[in-house]
Protein backbone atom coordinates (compact mmCIF):
# COMPACT_ATOMS: atom_id res chain seq x y z
CA UNK A 1 0.00 0.00 0.00
CA UNK A 2 3.46 2.75 1.17
CA UNK A 3 4.39 1.82 -2.59
CA UNK A 4 1.16 2.70 -4.14
CA UNK A 5 0.82 5.82 -2.41
CA UNK A 6 4.29 6.77 -3.48
CA UNK A 7 3.22 5.83 -7.15
CA UNK A 8 0.15 7.71 -7.17
CA UNK A 9 1.86 11.07 -5.63
CA UNK A 10 4.44 10.95 -8.00
CA UNK A 11 2.39 10.85 -10.98
CA UNK A 12 -0.05 13.10 -8.93
CA UNK A 13 2.24 15.78 -8.81
CA UNK A 14 3.29 15.16 -12.83
CA UNK A 15 2.75 18.80 -14.29
CA UNK A 16 2.34 18.32 -17.83
CA UNK A 17 -0.94 18.11 -19.09
CA UNK A 18 -2.23 15.86 -21.91
CA UNK A 19 -5.44 17.62 -22.15
CA UNK A 20 -4.57 20.13 -25.09
CA UNK A 21 -2.86 17.30 -26.93
CA UNK A 22 -6.25 15.34 -27.03
CA UNK A 23 -7.52 14.39 -30.65
CA UNK A 24 -11.28 13.45 -31.64
CA UNK A 25 -11.61 9.79 -31.22
CA UNK A 26 -12.02 8.38 -34.89
CA UNK A 27 -13.03 5.01 -34.25
CA UNK A 28 -16.27 4.23 -35.57
CA UNK A 29 -18.77 3.35 -32.63
CA UNK A 30 -21.19 1.93 -35.28
CA UNK A 31 -19.23 -0.87 -35.81
CA UNK A 32 -20.06 -4.00 -37.81
CA UNK A 33 -20.23 -6.79 -34.50
CA UNK A 34 -23.56 -4.67 -32.58
CA UNK A 35 -24.20 -2.36 -30.63
CA UNK A 36 -22.14 -0.60 -29.15
CA UNK A 37 -21.31 -1.63 -25.29
CA UNK A 38 -20.78 1.19 -23.01
CA UNK A 39 -19.83 0.55 -19.16
CA UNK A 40 -18.58 2.04 -16.08
CA UNK A 41 -14.43 2.17 -16.17
CA UNK A 42 -13.41 0.13 -13.22
CA UNK A 43 -11.97 1.57 -9.71
CA UNK A 44 -8.13 1.15 -8.96
CA UNK A 45 -7.86 -2.54 -8.33
CA UNK A 46 -5.08 -3.33 -5.86
CA UNK A 47 -5.58 -6.77 -6.00
CA UNK A 48 -4.17 -7.36 -9.35
CA UNK A 49 -0.76 -6.03 -7.81
CA UNK A 50 0.21 -8.76 -5.02
CA UNK A 51 3.55 -9.12 -3.68
CA UNK A 52 6.03 -11.06 -5.57
CA UNK A 53 9.55 -11.54 -5.12
CA UNK A 54 12.20 -13.55 -6.80
CA UNK A 55 12.74 -17.63 -6.00
CA UNK A 56 16.35 -17.96 -5.07
CA UNK A 57 19.29 -17.60 -7.38
CA UNK A 58 16.33 -16.34 -10.69
CA UNK A 59 17.00 -13.53 -12.59
CA UNK A 60 14.53 -11.26 -14.22
CA UNK A 61 12.00 -12.27 -16.45
CA UNK A 62 11.59 -10.08 -19.58
CA UNK A 63 8.05 -10.30 -19.24
CA UNK A 64 7.36 -6.59 -20.99
CA UNK A 65 8.15 -8.90 -24.15
CA UNK A 66 5.85 -11.47 -23.53
CA UNK A 67 2.95 -12.06 -25.68
CA UNK A 68 -0.53 -14.02 -25.92
CA UNK A 69 -0.95 -14.37 -29.28
CA UNK A 70 0.86 -12.08 -30.36
CA UNK A 71 -0.36 -9.62 -28.09
CA UNK A 72 2.14 -7.56 -25.58
CA UNK A 73 1.42 -4.75 -22.83
CA UNK A 74 1.77 -1.69 -24.03
CA UNK A 75 0.46 -2.14 -27.73
CA UNK A 76 -1.55 0.58 -29.41
CA UNK A 77 -5.25 -0.41 -29.54
CA UNK A 78 -5.50 -0.04 -33.08
CA UNK A 79 -2.45 -1.90 -33.56
CA UNK A 80 -4.59 -4.85 -31.55
CA UNK A 81 -7.92 -3.72 -33.58
CA UNK A 82 -6.30 -4.49 -36.90
CA UNK A 83 -4.78 -8.17 -36.05
CA UNK A 84 -7.64 -9.32 -34.88
CA UNK A 85 -10.40 -7.28 -36.66
CA UNK A 86 -8.68 -6.59 -40.50
CA UNK A 87 -6.78 -9.41 -40.33
CA UNK A 88 -6.77 -13.47 -40.35
CA UNK A 89 -6.25 -14.60 -37.17
CA UNK A 90 -6.86 -17.79 -34.88
CA UNK A 91 -9.05 -15.72 -32.95
CA UNK A 92 -12.09 -13.53 -34.06
CA UNK A 93 -14.08 -10.89 -32.03
CA UNK A 94 -16.91 -11.94 -29.90
CA UNK A 95 -19.99 -12.03 -31.94
CA UNK A 96 -21.61 -9.53 -29.97
CA UNK A 97 -20.21 -6.23 -28.21
CA UNK A 98 -16.34 -7.54 -29.02
CA UNK A 99 -15.46 -3.52 -28.31
CA UNK A 100 -16.25 -2.15 -25.15
CA UNK A 101 -15.98 1.50 -24.06
CA UNK A 102 -15.92 2.97 -21.08
CA UNK A 103 -15.63 6.85 -19.63
CA UNK A 104 -12.80 7.40 -16.98
CA UNK A 105 -14.82 7.73 -13.66
CA UNK A 106 -13.43 10.71 -12.66
CA UNK A 107 -14.14 12.38 -16.16
CA UNK A 108 -17.22 10.77 -16.35
CA UNK A 109 -18.18 12.69 -12.58
CA UNK A 110 -17.54 16.20 -14.38
CA UNK A 111 -19.51 15.53 -17.22
CA UNK A 112 -22.52 14.79 -14.97
CA UNK A 113 -21.87 17.95 -13.15
CA UNK A 114 -22.47 20.03 -16.73
CA UNK A 115 -25.22 18.05 -17.75
CA UNK A 116 -27.19 18.53 -14.46
CA UNK A 117 -25.80 22.38 -14.70
CA UNK A 118 -28.30 22.45 -17.97
CA UNK A 119 -31.07 21.21 -16.05
CA UNK A 120 -30.89 17.88 -17.70
CA UNK A 121 -31.81 14.97 -15.09
CA UNK A 122 -34.13 12.21 -16.55
CA UNK A 123 -31.40 8.64 -16.40
CA UNK A 124 -31.50 8.11 -19.75
CA UNK A 125 -31.05 12.20 -20.87
CA UNK A 126 -28.55 12.60 -18.37
CA UNK A 127 -26.63 9.16 -19.12
CA UNK A 128 -26.89 10.15 -23.56
CA UNK A 129 -25.61 13.85 -22.12
CA UNK A 130 -22.38 12.41 -20.61
CA UNK A 131 -22.07 9.96 -23.43
CA UNK A 132 -22.45 12.63 -25.87
CA UNK A 133 -19.97 15.25 -24.27
CA UNK A 134 -17.41 12.16 -23.84
CA UNK A 135 -17.45 10.95 -27.26
CA UNK A 136 -16.98 14.62 -28.51
CA UNK A 137 -14.08 15.40 -26.08
CA UNK A 138 -12.08 12.00 -26.89
CA UNK A 139 -12.98 10.97 -23.07
CA UNK A 140 -14.66 7.62 -24.22
CA UNK A 141 -11.81 4.70 -24.75
CA UNK A 142 -11.98 1.48 -25.92
CA UNK A 143 -11.33 -0.41 -22.34
CA UNK A 144 -11.84 -3.96 -23.50
CA UNK A 145 -11.43 -6.15 -26.51
CA UNK A 146 -13.09 -9.72 -26.25
CA UNK A 147 -11.26 -12.45 -28.50
CA UNK A 148 -12.64 -16.50 -29.10
CA UNK A 149 -11.59 -18.96 -30.39
CA UNK A 150 -14.55 -21.65 -31.46
CA UNK A 151 -13.07 -24.48 -32.16
CA UNK A 152 -11.37 -24.64 -28.79
CA UNK A 153 -13.41 -22.33 -26.48
CA UNK A 154 -10.35 -20.51 -25.71
CA UNK A 155 -11.03 -16.62 -25.03
CA UNK A 156 -8.72 -13.69 -24.23
CA UNK A 157 -9.79 -10.23 -22.91
CA UNK A 158 -7.82 -7.31 -23.52
CA UNK A 159 -7.90 -4.42 -21.26
CA UNK A 160 -6.91 -0.57 -22.22
CA UNK A 161 -6.15 2.14 -20.63
CA UNK A 162 -7.75 5.47 -21.65
CA UNK A 163 -7.08 8.09 -24.23
CA UNK A 164 -5.26 10.40 -21.69
CA UNK A 165 -2.35 7.64 -21.83
CA UNK A 166 -2.62 6.64 -25.64
CA UNK A 167 -5.15 3.88 -25.37
CA UNK A 168 -2.69 1.24 -24.59
CA UNK A 169 -2.93 -2.08 -23.81
CA UNK A 170 -2.15 -3.17 -19.77
CA UNK A 171 -3.54 -6.80 -18.87
CA UNK A 172 -4.50 -9.26 -21.16
CA UNK A 173 -6.60 -12.28 -20.19
CA UNK A 174 -6.13 -15.69 -21.58
CA UNK A 175 -8.97 -18.96 -20.41
CA UNK A 176 -9.35 -22.09 -21.53
CA UNK A 177 -11.39 -24.82 -20.26
CA UNK A 178 -8.34 -27.64 -19.20
CA UNK A 179 -9.74 -27.45 -16.14
CA UNK A 180 -13.27 -28.77 -16.39
CA UNK A 181 -14.50 -31.90 -16.14
CA UNK A 182 -17.42 -33.03 -18.42
CA UNK A 183 -18.65 -35.92 -15.95
CA UNK A 184 -18.44 -38.38 -13.25
CA UNK A 185 -16.36 -41.20 -15.44
CA UNK A 186 -12.93 -41.35 -14.13
CA UNK A 187 -11.91 -41.47 -17.62
CA UNK A 188 -13.35 -37.60 -17.36
CA UNK A 189 -10.52 -37.19 -14.26
CA UNK A 190 -7.95 -38.48 -16.43
CA UNK A 191 -8.41 -36.44 -19.46
CA UNK A 192 -8.59 -33.21 -17.04
CA UNK A 193 -5.27 -34.13 -15.71
CA UNK A 194 -4.32 -34.80 -18.80
CA UNK A 195 -5.14 -31.71 -20.19
CA UNK A 196 -3.90 -29.43 -17.85
CA UNK A 197 -0.15 -31.39 -18.22
CA UNK A 198 -0.58 -30.62 -21.71
CA UNK A 199 -0.93 -26.89 -21.13
CA UNK A 200 1.45 -26.13 -18.63
CA UNK A 201 4.34 -27.84 -21.43
CA UNK A 202 2.86 -25.35 -23.54
CA UNK A 203 3.41 -22.66 -21.20
CA UNK A 204 6.83 -23.52 -20.33
CA UNK A 205 7.68 -24.28 -23.68
CA UNK A 206 6.81 -20.45 -24.58
CA UNK A 207 7.75 -18.44 -21.53
CA UNK A 208 10.42 -20.54 -19.56
CA UNK A 209 10.42 -21.65 -15.75
CA UNK A 210 8.33 -18.91 -13.20
CA UNK A 211 11.02 -16.82 -11.41
CA UNK A 212 8.76 -15.88 -8.79
CA UNK A 213 6.93 -19.04 -6.86
CA UNK A 214 5.65 -21.54 -9.07
CA UNK A 215 3.28 -19.79 -10.94
CA UNK A 216 4.71 -16.26 -11.65
CA UNK A 217 7.18 -14.59 -13.80
CA UNK A 218 8.21 -10.97 -12.71
CA UNK A 219 10.45 -8.34 -14.07
CA UNK A 220 11.33 -6.90 -11.03
CA UNK A 221 9.97 -7.17 -7.15
CA UNK A 222 7.92 -4.04 -7.67
CA UNK A 223 4.73 -5.35 -7.92
CA UNK A 224 4.05 -2.81 -10.05
CA UNK A 225 5.99 -3.83 -13.07
CA UNK A 226 5.16 -5.84 -15.71
CA UNK A 227 4.15 -9.89 -14.08
CA UNK A 228 2.18 -12.49 -15.48
CA UNK A 229 0.81 -15.64 -13.67
CA UNK A 230 -0.45 -19.10 -15.02
CA UNK A 231 -3.55 -20.94 -12.84
CA UNK A 232 -5.19 -23.69 -14.65
CA UNK A 233 -6.48 -22.90 -17.74
CA UNK A 234 -5.49 -19.34 -17.55
CA UNK A 235 -3.19 -16.64 -18.04
CA UNK A 236 -2.86 -13.51 -16.90
CA UNK A 237 -0.66 -11.01 -18.13
CA UNK A 238 -0.55 -7.38 -16.57
CA UNK A 239 1.27 -3.76 -15.85
CA UNK A 240 -0.37 -2.55 -12.88
CA UNK A 241 1.64 0.23 -12.93
CA UNK A 242 0.19 1.56 -16.35
CA UNK A 243 -3.08 1.27 -15.13
CA UNK A 244 -2.03 3.50 -11.54
CA UNK A 245 -0.25 5.53 -14.02
CA UNK A 246 -3.40 6.06 -16.13
CA UNK A 247 -5.87 6.95 -12.91
CA UNK A 248 -3.77 9.57 -11.63
CA UNK A 249 -3.55 11.20 -14.44
CA UNK A 250 -7.22 11.11 -14.96
CA UNK A 251 -7.60 12.16 -11.53
CA UNK A 252 -5.36 15.04 -11.95
CA UNK A 253 -6.55 16.34 -15.05
CA UNK A 254 -10.06 15.51 -14.44
CA UNK A 255 -9.69 18.54 -11.48
CA UNK A 256 -7.93 20.92 -13.28
CA UNK A 257 -10.60 21.20 -15.88
CA UNK A 258 -13.66 20.83 -13.77
CA UNK A 259 -16.14 23.75 -15.29
CA UNK A 260 -17.39 24.95 -12.15
CA UNK A 261 -19.84 27.75 -12.21
CA UNK A 262 -19.10 31.14 -12.60
CA UNK A 263 -19.19 31.90 -8.89
CA UNK A 264 -18.63 35.97 -8.21
CA UNK A 265 -17.78 37.36 -4.93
Amino acid sequence: MKLFKTFFVLCFLCTQSVLASFEPFDFDFDDSFGDELIVDSNELDLSVAEPASLNPGAGVAAVSQFDIAGIMLGMDFESVHTQFFRMRSLYSPRQRNAIVYSIPRDWKNNLDYECRQQRIFAPAALSNCVNSLARRRGLMHVSEIHLARESTGETIIVHFTSNTTDNVVWRVEYNNDVDKLEGDDPKFADQREKRILAFWQGVLDKYGTPNSGSDRWISSDNTFDPMMTVYYGRLDLINAGLNAHDAAENFRLSREHFRAKPYFF
